[in-house]
């Protein structure tokens, strides 16, 4: 189960626990830093980075290399919405069939997943599909993201279940199929409970995460509170410090870099250009080993780790970057 995973990772084992661990047993890549949604408690709507595709040559050559290294999973997503991208399935069949993944997987807010691209990403090999599922109904929806998408995305995770029952049938191959909701408060929690009634049959497992503040960056929009960093999901949070996405998970932004963090939307958390370096040599570089000492020492003061751990020390009613909304592709 998808939770299993969850809990396993955001867990930091005694021999990773170190600011020279062995290669992270998980990474996130991705494919396109584009989104189709503009979600408030989302900085990717923010204008914080320029927005592009990855090269293939260069996720070719990376996915392999981390293969190599030992790295067991791999996410095709990051920032943006793996979707959007043209070469979605072929990623995972490269990464799954041709490279030999244990585990691939994707997080999507589901407009673009219609049934013919989920039937091409579950033949490809996918192993775990989840929506990130948000709103309690048309009007919410429509409020949060600032797209009209509540109906098709209930709809493309019905027929989710249909695909993946299908190709099952076919094949032989299941990919696991959840969803996850954001439980910023009581309020949002209850008004959700009807949207989660038509979406549970379709799943096999829908779960709660906590509103996290994306390393400082929407920490207190609309007069929400967030979790201090990122500390798993709601049933199961972890201590912030130290941070386990250091330690246990590799973050790969489509033009290269690799982020100490699940939310470096602004390039605050760059380790390393894996256009010029190996995925090890990033993933021990020494900017990296600082961070990561500074998190085991529980004092992440001056650091790019600050903000995201102690935002109650900043002005959170402080102006926001710009939050005008890029055309929905």
């Amino acid at each position: 189960m998808i939770i299993d995973r969850l809990d396993t990772i955001t867990r930091i084992p005694e021999d990773y626990r170190k600011a020279k661990p062995p290669a992270p047993a998980s990474v996130k890549i991705e494919l396109t830093a584009h989104c189709d949604f503009q979600c408030f408690f989302c900085a990717t709507g923010s204008k914080l980075r320029e927005k592009g595709e990855i090269d293939w040559d260069f996720y070719c050559r990376i996915v392999q290399e981390m293969h190599d290294a030992g790295v067991k999973e791999l996410g095709v997503f990051y920032l943006g919405e793996s979707f959007l991208s043209k070469r979605l399935a072929d990623a995972i069949h490269y990464a799954k069939k041709e490279v030999g993944f244990d585990y691939v997987f994707l997080t999507t807010n589901g407009r673009m997943a219609n049934a013919e691209r989920l039937r091409a990403v579950m033949e490809a090999g996918l192993d775990s599909l989840k929506f990130s599922f948000n709103y309690a109904d048309a009007e919410q929806c429509e409020d949060m993201t600032r797209v009209n998408a509540f109906d098709t995305v209930v709809g493309h995770i019905a027929d989710a279940r249909q695909v993946r029952d299908a190709v099952e049938a076919e094949s032989g191959h299941r990919c696991g199929l959840y969803a996850s909701s954001i439980r910023y408060d009581g309020a949002q929690q209850e008004r959700m409970e009807r949207a989660i009634e038509m979406i549970s049959p379709h799943v096999d497992l829908h779960y709660w995460l906590p509103l996290y503040g994306q390393a400082g960056l929407t920490a207190g929009v609309r007069g929400t509170t967030p979790v201090a960093g990122n500390v798993g999901r709601a049933d199961n949070m972890v201590d912030p410090l130290p941070c386990w996405a250091l330690f246990t998970e590799g973050h790969i932004t489509y033009d290269g870099k690799l982020a100490a963090c699940c939310f470096d939307h602004d390039g605050s958390f760059n380790m390393g250009d894996l256009t010029e370096m190996s995925f090890m040599e990033a993933w021990h570089s020494k900017p990296f080993q600082e961070l990561r000492q500074a998190n085991l020492d529980c004092d992440v003061g001056g650091t790019a780790c600050e903000k995201c751990i102690a935002y109650v020390d900043h002005d959170i009613n402080a102006p926001r970057p710009d939050m005008a909304p890029q055309p929905v592709l």
